[in-house]
C-alpha cells in the first residue's frame, strides 16, 4: 500500500515509505477500509516488501534521485547495497540498447534536456557542476562520463551489476534493513498503522532476500508488539520452517503442495513417466534437470550477484575464475532455498557433498570456501544465503517446471514434481504436526504467483486416474498439430484442458496464446525472451488457435472434458475444504471463491466479478443448497456455498477448530475419503473419483464418526448415519458440527 511506481498495478515496486499510495486512497483510503473492515468484524492483513525498491523511474523515488545524483557522498548511499570499488565509484544501470552503444564507447540517444541526462525515456540527474558545455551545447557524453552512476549495455546486468537487486529484476533495487537507521525510515508509516489501530498483521513479501530474515522478524515484532506476521517462505519437501522465528508461519504454499498432492492417484505416475519419456526420448531426470537450470541461471542473469560474493570470498576486485564457477556451483547444488546460519548448516554441508561430486575439479577451491562460506560473520557467507534462493526459484520456478510436463498440476510454487502424490496418513501426520507447532500459519490455494488457479490444478490432476485416456487424445492432438517439441506441447495442451471454460471465445483464445508465450519462453528450450524464435513459437501458437478452429481437435478436446471436467470440480472442491479447515489460516485468493480457472500471471490478476458473486451470495447465505450440476457450465454456486459456510464457521465458532484428529473409515472405498475433526467439526472430503466411479461407488464404506449428533452445514441437513454414500449424497464433500457439544 506503500507509495509505488507511477501506475504500479501491484505496490511491488515502492518509491517512498512515509505514505500509503495516493492512487489506492491514501490515508484517507487506509482509515475508511480500516473502518469498515472493523464494522464487519473483519481485521486488515497488509503485504509489506522490506527488501527492496522500484527506481524504474529514478525522479519517483528521492533516495535513488540522491544517490544517482552524488555518488557515495548521498545521506542515503548506505540504503543501497552497491559495491562501489566493483563500479569505479559509479553506480551501473544497465538500461542501454544494443544499437545505442556505439564503436567510440559513446551512448546513442543520450541528451541533456532541462538539466538533466535523458536516454530515451528515461530520466537521469546530473551532479551539481558536472554540466559539460561547449559552444554548440551541452555535451551529454562527456556530462555521462562525470556522474556517479554510468549508463551501461542492458546485457551487463547479467555479469558487471554493482547493486542488488530483487532476483534478476534491474528496476528493484534491494534496501538494507538490516541496519537499523533504514529499517526505522522504511518502515515508519507501517508502525503508524499499528500505533492507530488500522492494521492487525502483516504478510512479508520474500524474507529470504534478507541479509538477517531473524533479526529483521525481531525488529518487526517490536515495531507491531508482536502482531500476526507471515512470511512468504518457500519450504522444501519434508523441510520446516526454523524454531524461534517471530512469526506465525508461512503464507501457505506448502500446505498447498500437501493439499493438491493427497488429491493425486499414485497409480498413475508409472504410466505418466511412461509417457513423459516418450516425449522427450529419455527419462527425465529431474534433480539433473534442476541442477542444470540453477547452474545456467548462476552464470547467467545472477552472474553478477555470484562475481559479488566471490569478490567477497578473496577480499578484493577480481577473483580467479575456479572460485566463481565454485561459488556457481555451490549455489546451484543447495537443497533448499537457503540456510540461515549457524541454522541450516546440513543445508550447506550438503551443497559442498554435492558440489564435489560433480565437479572433482574444483576439489581444492571447494576446501578453501568451506571455512568462508561456513561462518555466519563472513560476508561472503551472509551474501551466498541472499543469493541461493533467487538461483533456486529462477532456476526451478522460473524455468524447470515448464520443461517437466508429467503432471502439471505438481509443477507449482512451493511443490516438488518429483513428489508425485501423498496418501492420507502422511497428510495426517503432517497436520497433527502442523497444529503442535504453528496453528496460525496460511493455508493457501492460489496466489498472485501460483503458475496455474487452484481449479486448473485440480482439473489436471485427474489425468492421474486415466492415464492411457490421455496419453491416446495427445497422440491425436500432436498427430493433428505437429509441433517441434512434443513435451512442452504436453504442457500447453494439460493448460488448454484444465483452464477451458463453459465458452470459451476470445478473450479465452487471448488469454491462451499469452500463456503459450511466456511458458515458452520460460522454458528456454526452443526460444527465449531475449532471442525468441518465430518459427518454434508459431507452431506452438497453432495448438491455441486450433483448440477453436479445427474440429478434429475440438472432438479430442471434448471427449477428454467429458471424463475429466466433473472429476476435478470434485477435487476442487474437497482441496477447498481442506484449505478452509485444515490447521490454519485460509487464504481465499481473489476470485477463488468460484471455479478458479486462471493460468500464470498476469492472468491471476484478472478483475474479479464482484457483481456476480453480491447477486448469488444471498441466497446461499439465506439457506439455498445449490445443486452440484457438473460439467463445464456448471456455475461454481456450490463452491462459493463451501467458502461462505467454512469462513461464517471459522468466523463465529472457532472453538471448534482448536485440534486436529484423523477420521478414519473402513468399507471397500474407504481410500476414497479423507476426514478429519478439528474438536466438533468435521470436514469430508473425497478422493480419486474417477477410480471412486469405477468401483461402483461408496458402497458400504462408513466414516468413523466420534459419537454425537452432528449436521452437515452445507448440505443444511441432520446427519442420521456413518455410510459416506449417504453424507455425501448431495455434494463431494460434507461439512459436519456436532450439535450437542
Amino acid at each position: 500500500m506503500l507509495a509505488a511506481e507511477p501506475g504500479s498495478d501491484h505496490g511491488y515496486d515502492v518509491v517512498g515509505h512515509h505514505g500509503v499510495d495516493a492512487s489506492r486512497g491514501g490515508a484517507a483510503g487506509l482509515t475508511a477500509l480500516s473502518a469498515r473492515a472493523r464494522s464487519l468484524g473483519m481485521g486488515v492483513l497488509v503485504d509489506v516488501v522490506p527488501n527492496h525498491v522500484g527506481v524504474a523511474t529514478p525522479a519517483q523515488n528521492a533516495w535513488w534521485w540522491s544517490v544517482l545524483t552524488a555518488g557515495e557522498a548521498s545521506p542515503y548511499a548506505d540504503a543501497f547495497d552497491v559495491d562501489w570499488a566493483a563500479g569505479g565509484g559509479r553506480l551501473r544501470l544497465p538500461v542501454v540498447g544494443d544499437d545505442d552503444l556505439l564503436p567510440d564507447g559513446g551512448i546513442g540517444h543520450l541528451r541533456v534536456v532541462d538539466g538533466e541526462l535523458r536516454y530515451h525515456d528515461h530520466r537521469f540527474p546530473i551532479a551539481p557542476g558536472t554540466l559539460v558545455e561547449h559552444g554548440s551545447g551541452p555535451d551529454a557524453q562527456a556530462t555521462h562520463a562525470g556522474q556517479h552512476y554510468e549508463l551501461v549495455g542492458w546485457r551487463t546486468a547479467d555479469d558487471r551489476l554493482n547493486y542488488r537487486r530483487f532476483f534478476a529484476v534491474n528496476t528493484l533495487a534491494a534496501v538494507r534493513v538490516e541496519e537499523r537507521r533504514w529499517f526505522d525510515d522504511t518502515h515508519e508509516e507501517i508502525g503508524r498503522w499499528f500505533a492507530e489501530g488500522l492494521v492487525d498483521g502483516l504478510r512479508v513479501d520474500h524474507p529470504d532476500g534478507l541479509r538477517d530474515p531473524v533479526g529483521y522478524l525481531e525488529d518487526l515484532a517490536g515495531l507491531t508488539d508482536d502482531a500476526y506476521v507471515l512470511v512468504e517462505k518457500i519450504l522444501e519437501h519434508g523441510e520446516r520452517l526454523p524454531d524461534g522465528w517471530r512469526t506465525a508461519g508461512t503464507t501457505g504454499y506448502d500446505a498447498m503442495a500437501l493439499v493438491d498432492r493427497v488429491l493425486v492417484d499414485p497409480a498413475g505416475q508409472e504410466p505418466l513417466d511412461a509417457l513423459e519419456t516418450s516425449l522427450r526420448g529419455a527419462p527425465v531426470d529431474w534433480e539433473r534437470l534442476v541442477h542444470d537450470r540453477k547452474r545456467d541461471v548462476a552464470d547467467g542473469i545472477l552472474g553478477s550477484e555470484v562475481r559479488r560474493i566471490s569478490r567477497e570470498v578473496v577480499g578484493g576486485p577480481d577473483a580467479p575464475a575456479e572460485v566463481v564457477d565454485a561459488v556457481a556451483e555451490l549455489l546451484t547444488a543447495m537443497p533448499v532455498y537457503r540456510s540461515y546460519l549457524p541454522v541450516g548448516r546440513e543445508h550447506l554441508d550438503q551443497a559442498f557433498a554435492a558440489a564435489r561430486a560433480a565437479r572433482p575439479d574444483l576439489a581444492g577451491t571447494l576446501d578453501d570456501l568451506a571455512p568462508v562460506l561456513g561462518d555466519p560473520e563472513h560476508p561472503a557467507a551472509v551474501r551466498f544465503q541472499q543469493t541461493s534462493g533467487m538461483v533456486m526459484a529462477k532456476g526451478v520456478e522460473d524455468c524447470a517446471f515448464y520443461r517437466s510436463s508429467r503432471l502439471t498440476s505438481l509443477n507449482e510454487v512451493g511443490g516438488d514434481p518429483s513428489v508425485f502424490a501423498t496418501g492420507p496418513d502422511e497428510f495426517h501426520a503432517a497436520m497433527l504436526e502442523r497444529q503442535a507447532t504453528r496453528p496460525h500459519a496460511m493455508s493457501a490455494g492460489s496466489t498472485h504467483d501460483t503458475k496455474r488457479g487452484e481449479d486448473v490444478r485440480a482439473r489436471i490432476s485427474v489425468l492421474a486416474e486415466v492415464p492411457d485416456l490421455w496419453a491416446g487424445a495427445l497422440a491425436e492432438l500432436l498427430e493433428a498439430v505437429p509441433v517441434p517439441d512434443p513435451g512442452f506441447a504436453a504442457l500447453l495442451w494439460q493448460a488448454i484442458v484444465g483452464a477451458w471454460p463453459a465458452s470459451p471465445g476470445t478473450d479465452y483464445r487471448r488469454r491462451l496464446h499469452a500463456y503459450a508465450e511466456k511458458a515458452m519462453r520460460e522454458a528456454g528450450n526452443g526460444t527465449t525472451w531475449t532471442a525468441p524464435d518465430a518459427a518454434y513459437e508459431d507452431a506452438m501458437h497453432r495448438c491455441v488457435d486450433a483448440a477453436f478452429d479445427d474440429p478434429r481437435v475440438r472432438r479430442v478436446l471434448a471427449t477428454l472434458l467429458d471424463t475429466v471436467v466433473d472429476p476435478g470440480w470434485s477435487n476442487a472442491l474437497s482441496a477447498k475444504l481442506l484449505t478452509l479447515t485444515m490447521p490454519g489460516v485460509p487464504d481465499v485468493y481473489q476470485g477463488s471463491d468460484l471455479w478458479e480457472q486462471s493460468l500464470v500471471d498476469p492472468d491471476n490478476r484478472r478483475p474479479v466479478d464482484l457483481d456476480l458473486r453480491a447477486e448469488v451470495l444471498p441466497a446461499l447465505l439465506g439457506g439455498v443448497t445449490p445443486p452440484f450440476v457438473g460439467g463445464l457450465s456448471d456455475s461454481g454456486a456450490v463452491k462459493l456455498r463451501l467458502v461462505a459456510t467454512a469462513l461464517r464457521l471459522r468466523r463465529d465458532e472457532a472453538h471448534r477448530l482448536t485440534g486436529y484428529a484423523p477420521v478414519g473409515a473402513r468399507g471397500e472405498a474407504a481410500d476414497h475419503v479423507l476426514a478429519f475433526d478439528r474438536g466438533g467439526v468435521v470436514a469430508v472430503a473425497t478422493r480419486l473419483p474417477v477410480g471412486l466411479e469405477r468401483r461402483g461407488g461408496w458402497g458400504d464404506t462408513e466414516l468413523d464418526l466420534p459419537p454425537g449428533r452432528w449436521f452437515d452445514r452445507m448440505a443444511a441437513r441432520e446427519v442420521t448415519g456413518t455410510r459416506v454414500a449417504d453424507l455425501l449424497a448431495t455434494y463431494p464433500v460434507a461439512l459436519l458440527t456436532r450439535e450437542d457439544s
